[in-house]
């Protein structure tokens, strides 16, 4: 019952809510949705892909609001054989996910802001659970299966599992921007990260199918099963105590049937011992050979055995009482950035983008814990990994611009701590992504793109369990770009991801080997409306 005991949400399983690493989004912009590669951007957006790049913007001061609406589905597909069904879903929405932008840019000299969810952003909702938490109470049913001696015939169970987690990392970041030259700028920010996390869940209303009625396992083992193995305890203590006075007599190495005809014991006195010795598990062809002394001693173990049952029962029956989380964790940390931008040749422009590590502790504030693993005012790590990226933006028409992008998260450098299932979480290689992207000038105030993107986790099989799964996957994008007016800009896109399916082997000691199949797919939709201020 120790998966009972733990049922927690141990872990952020909807940290990432979109592209990025494990635990950064990526998609911080309409821009970036619609073409998928924006690390050498030298537009609004470059505050978050290429601040370096903001230099390469006319002067005056610059305003975006974002919003982007974000679904995402995920299926965990189990072969372990008890379980009622083999496929669990859960739901990943973040109907408004806000990002923004501010630059006010003055010859070699840009100074910018920017704020949008760093990480998280959504919620994730599994309103049946998942494997994890059901096998132990699906186990329950073949390991109970000796109760039916005691009359008690136990053939399926029911039970209800759910749980919720919010997450929100917001990142304000705010920097300078210096051009140095015509072909170089630099710059240098901070961004601070206000972090927020929700678990709300529960496992309840636990029932076993006794005899054909449905009962609550917990009352069930606790006021019926227990005491019945006591009194079979009792009983046992008392047939050893009963043939004491044979082998006191001499009688210890004789039979029953010896004792019996030898006027020691009645012939209903036999049938009880016989009848104690049958209900132990003892076969007749066993019984008709022992000696009293070997009656007596298997009597005396039975009774330790039952008892020991009987205490298993009331520590199980403890396990399987409902139980609740709430609790609510909150950190802050601050990641210091780089950037350099490289105009090399007419047309061609490279970003490049330096985030440190981001040192992040979460401390609890716990309203109810019925696991024992949320204590209120725990800290618990949750350190981002340092980013770097490249991009290169060449246009190669004057109506056509070609992009590429590459990040490297740095997530071998980072303690991911334990799965669910008690296993250390290591990393085979650091993530890493690679993007492609154009836009079409179409025509002279609308213009179209389009992005492909690939991700790479790099997380080992170990890694993974059914709470908390990584999937290398393919990104599409599109959209378009808009100018109503001169200094007006519309911005819509949107994003599908297909995923790898990862797998996971598992051997269970009373079950044999299966495995467990982890899918997600996303969609996403964004908007963004800019104005360009001019010169202040």
């Amino acid at each position: 019952m120790r998966k009972l005991i733990v049922f927690t949400v141990i872990v952020l399983c909807f940290s990432r809510v979109f592209a990025g690493g494990i635990l950064t989004n990526g998609n911080q912009s309409a821009q970036y949705i619609r073409m998928l590669s924006r690390n050498a951007s030298t537009s609004v957006d470059a505050v978050y892909y290429n601040p370096a790049g903001l230099m390469k913007m006319d002067n005056g001061f610059y305003l975006s609001l974002q919003s982007q609406s974000l679904f995402q589905t995920k299926t965990v597909e189990s072969g372990f054989p008890l379980l009622h069904t083999p496929k669990y879903d859960g739901t990943l929405t973040a109907p408004v996910f806000p990002t923004a932008f501010a630059v006010y840019k003055k010859d070699k000299f840009a100074f910018s802001l920017g704020f949008g969810p760093n990480s998280g952003g959504g919620s994730v909702e599994f309103d049946k659970g998942i494997p994890y938490f059901e096998k132990d109470i699906s186990s329950l049913v073949p390991k109970l299966a000796g109760l039916s001696k005691l009359g008690k015939n136990v053939s399926d169970y029911k039970v209800d599992i759910y749980f919720k987690g919010e997450s929100v990392y917001w990142g304000f970041q705010g920097g300078v921007s210096y051009k140095v030259n015509a072909i170089f700028s630099v710059y240098g920010g901070l961004r601070y990260v206000p972090a927020t996390t929700k678990y709300t869940g529960h496992l309840q209303n636990i029932e076993l199918n006794v005899n054909g009625q449905f009962k609550n396992a917990s009352t069930f083992l606790a006021n019926e099963v227990a005491p019945l193995m006591t009194g079979a305890a009792n009983n046992a203590t008392g047939a050893a105590a009963g043939v004491q006075p044979l082998i006191a007599a001499g009688a210890g190495t004789f039979s029953l049937a010896q004792v019996q005809g030898a006027g020691y014991i009645s012939s209903a006195t036999r049938t009880q011992l016989e009848q104690g010795l049958l209900g132990l598990g003892v076969p007749q062809a066993q019984i008709n050979k022992m000696s009293i002394a070997q009656v007596q001693a298997t009597f005396t173990a039975g009774a330790a055995s039952l008892n020991g049952q009987a205490a298993t029962m009331v520590g199980t029956a403890a396990a399987l009482q409902d139980k609740f989380v709430d609790v609510e964790q909150t950190g802050t940390g601050y990641t210091p950035i780089l950037g350099l931008n490289i105009s090399p040749a007419a047309g061609l422009n490279i970003g490049i983008k330096y985030e440190f590590k981001t040192k992040l502790d979460l401390t609890n504030a716990t309203v109810i814990d019925g696991t024992g693993k949320f204590p209120d005012k725990k800290v618990t790590g949750s350190d981002l990994p340092s980013l770097f990226s490249m991009g290169v933006d060449y246009k190669m028409t004057p109506k056509f611009d070609l992009s590429m992008s590459f990040n490297s998260y740095n997530d071998k450098g980072v303690d991911w701590g334990n799965n669910i299932y008690g296993e250390h979480r290591t990393m085979a290689t650091n993530g890493w992504e690679v993007a492609f992207g154009g836009q079409y000038q179409l025509l002279k105030k609308f213009a179209v793109s389009a992005g492909y993107l690939h991700t790479e986790m790099g997380c080992t099989k170990q890694f993974q369990s059914d709470f908390s799964y990584y999937n290398s996957g393919d990104s599409f994008g599109g959209g378009f770009e808009w100018k109503p007016m001169a200094r007006f800009t519309v911005d819509a896109g949107m994003i599908y991801t297909a995923y790898q399916d990862e797998q996971k082997s598992f051997t269970d000691p009373t079950f044999g080997a299966y495995s467990e199949t982890y899918k997600k797919h996303n969609i996403g939709f964004a908007l963004s409306l800019g104005y360009h201020f001019g010169g202040i």
